[in-house]
């Protein structure tokens, strides 16, 4: 595997005991459970021939540990530019948030209006937006209240009663968001948003941005699953990834290899309440429960925030409704495992998009 780099999505797990997994998914914002397992912070930088550097930095952000790899014939270059990368990925982190009580979403959530909003909760609710529409609802980023309702209830180590989820579902609906300018607000009272579905695949995507603009065109980025990758990997291979096993068996479902583009996946094994997994972090805005058919969805697109969006909308939709989705939107495909461990992919899966299966 010289040269290339394998790179494991989404490597989370639950953590021993319920009310110490509740206590740990309220302190890591927009990630999950990955920085627990993810190797120490930290540079390395192999030489490959006489003019090419595979660095590769790893460091904690967005409640996980994010890895940039580069190839490149300058490894102070690719140093410099990893860290204006991670600046950038702080910066963004702090707006986006909905666990920094300082941030911009949290005084949205706390008020119900944002006035001279920063462009980038902007743009990231808005595309949130466009998002819900495209997927007939599927992804909302208004499902916070049920997100409260699960963790609250398992705290006190009941599970949520039929009655407290419709009060929560009576909330839901990115129709109450309104964007008037550079202000944002809600049209119903108790109505708060999340955007941990899509924030840390934007972030991704910028973070990549900044490394292309400062000359570094064959890197990946991968955040806790979330990757983007960029030209090649060393001695001009491709990027390579595995999807991983929602059984954490250590088998990979399959292995693909990448250039330009982007992955991400959404599993029912990365946040959950309750041992059976009949509560995760992944909540239909209309019935105000957890899928139940999916195990793990990953999607492929042009980019992160894309491939985030829609792993969750896909897996809201479940196996037959996702994929006739994805297998209609061009850019995009899908890899889906069901919880009985049958495994479905679209028309194009491997093919196309700066995608091809090993």
């Amino acid at each position: 595997m010289s040269g290339l780099a394998l790179i494991i999505l989404d490597c989370k797990r639950n953590s021993r005991g319920r009310r110490s997994f509740l206590k740990l998914s309220g302190l890591i914002g927009l990630g999950s459970l990955a920085a627990l397992l993810l190797p120490a912070e930290g540079t390395d930088a192999s030489l490959f021939g006489r003019k090419e550097y595979k660095v590769t930095k790893t460091r904690l952000a967005m409640g996980t540990f994010v890895a940039m790899t580069a190839i490149h014939p300058s490894r102070d270059e690719a140093e410099e530019a990893f860290g204006l990368a991670f600046d950038e990925i702080d910066r963004l982190s702090g707006l986006l948030s909905r666990h920094s009580q300082r941030s911009p979403v949290s005084s949205l959530n706390q008020v119900g209006l944002l006035e001279e909003s920063p462009v980038e909760v902007l743009d990231v609710v808005s595309r949130s937006l466009s998002f819900n529409r495209e997927t007939s609802g599927s992804f909302d980023i208004t499902v916070k209240p049920l997100l409260d309702l699960y963790q609250s209830c398992f705290e006190s180590g009941v599970s949520p009663d039929q009655k407290q989820v419709e009060q929560a579902v009576n909330v839901i609906g990115s129709r109450h968001i309104r964007v008037d300018g550079k202000t944002i607000s809600f049209a119903k009272e108790g109505v708060e948003i999340t955007l941990d579905g899509i924030a840390k695949g934007y972030i991704v995507d910028r973070a990549s941005a900044v490394l292309k603009k400062k000359g570094i065109e064959n890197h990946l980025v991968n955040a806790g699953g979330d990757i983007r990758t960029s030209g090649s990997a060393a001695r001009g291979k491709r990027w390579t990834v595995a999807i991983q096993d929602p059984d954490k068996k250590k088998r990979y479902p399959d292995v693909i290899e990448m250039s330009e583009g982007a992955i991400a996946t959404s599993g029912n094994y990365e946040v959950f309440y309750d041992q059976e997994k009949i509560f995760h972090h992944i909540v239909n805005p209309f019935t105000g429960l957890s899928p139940q058919v999916s195990a793990s969805v990953s999607i492929t697109a042009s980019t992160v925030v894309e491939a985030d969006a829609l792993s969750t909308a896909v897996f809201v939709l479940e196996p037959q409704s996702g994929m006739s989705f994805i297998n209609r939107r061009p850019g995009c495909e899908c890899y889906l495992i069901s919880r009985n461990g049958q495994s479905f992919s679209s028309s194009g899966w491997g093919s196309t998009g700066g995608v091809q299966k090993r």
